[in-house]
């Protein structure tokens, strides 16, 4: 083969529930000759549940091994081989290592294939009843709070609505910070969408702030933000 037959499959995998893997998804797993994923173990649960073949070569691609893992499927796609790259949920390179591997891949004139799927960016904003006409996807914010607090001001004027990841357990530390310099808006905080406890909290700020005060939270977040307008923004005398 040459370098031209070789392809990198970004493929999207379900973001909870294992019915959401797409058709095309399981078609090209099961026909690729190499697999880079974020946990073997994760991913090898896709495997099972449809009873595809794995490919021969299955290798781990996180951002701890970014580097390293990168090198070794570019040597694959030299070779002619056809290499997949997933993440436990969602779509590599979203909040999620693919950005780095994708870019080189594309330097080299390797053709890339993007297989989509489930996405908690769009589940989470449906989900929450604002509007979907203009929204940002900001990822996670820092873990330090001036860092945390600056990303958030950048948003501040802005009228499209804000999507946001963050760990369980700093959602009470980001629903103050957000509530002190956004204001009292519109939210909704979003738990392990598409699972069989999915939860959806939605109101203003100050009271999903409230409810969460104190509480442990398991499992994946996705927090939406209204943007600044006066529909959407509650004022201390209202």
């Amino acid at each position: 083969m040459t370098k031209d037959e070789a392809v990198l499959y970004i493929v999207s995998t379900p973001i909870g529930n294992l019915e959401d893997i797409t058709h095309r998804a399981l078609q090209v797993l099961g026909s690729i000759d190499a697999l880079a994923c974020e946990d073997t173990r994760q991913t090898r649960k896709i495997f099972s549940r449809y009873e595809i073949p794995s490919p021969k070569i299955f290798f781990s691609y996180h951002e701890h091994n970014e580097e390293t893992a990168g090198k070794k499927i570019l040597k694959l796609l030299a070779e002619g081989k056809s290499v997949a790259l997933c993440t436990d949920a969602g779509t590599p390179g979203i909040s999620d290592p693919g950005y780095r591997i994708i870019s080189q891949s594309l330097q080299k004139e390797f053709r890339i294939d993007i297989i989509p799927g489930p996405s908690a960016v769009t589940s989470a904003l449906l989900a929450s009843g604002l509007p979907t006409s203009s929204f940002t996807f900001k990822g996670f914010p820092s873990r330090k709070k001036g860092q945390r607090r600056k990303f958030f001001e950048i948003e501040k004027e802005m009228p499209h609505t804000l999507v946001f990841f963050e760990s369980p357990h700093r959602v009470e530390t980001f629903l103050t910070d957000a509530l002190e310099i956004f204001g009292n808006r519109k939210a909704a905080v979003c738990i392990d969408l598409t699972k069989m406890y999915e939860e959806v909290h939605k109101g203003w700020l100050e009271e999903i702030k409230e409810f969460f005060a104190g509480k442990k939270i398991k499992g994946e977040v996705t927090i939406v933000i209204t943007g600044n307008h006066p529909k959407f923004i509650k004022k201390h005398n209202d």
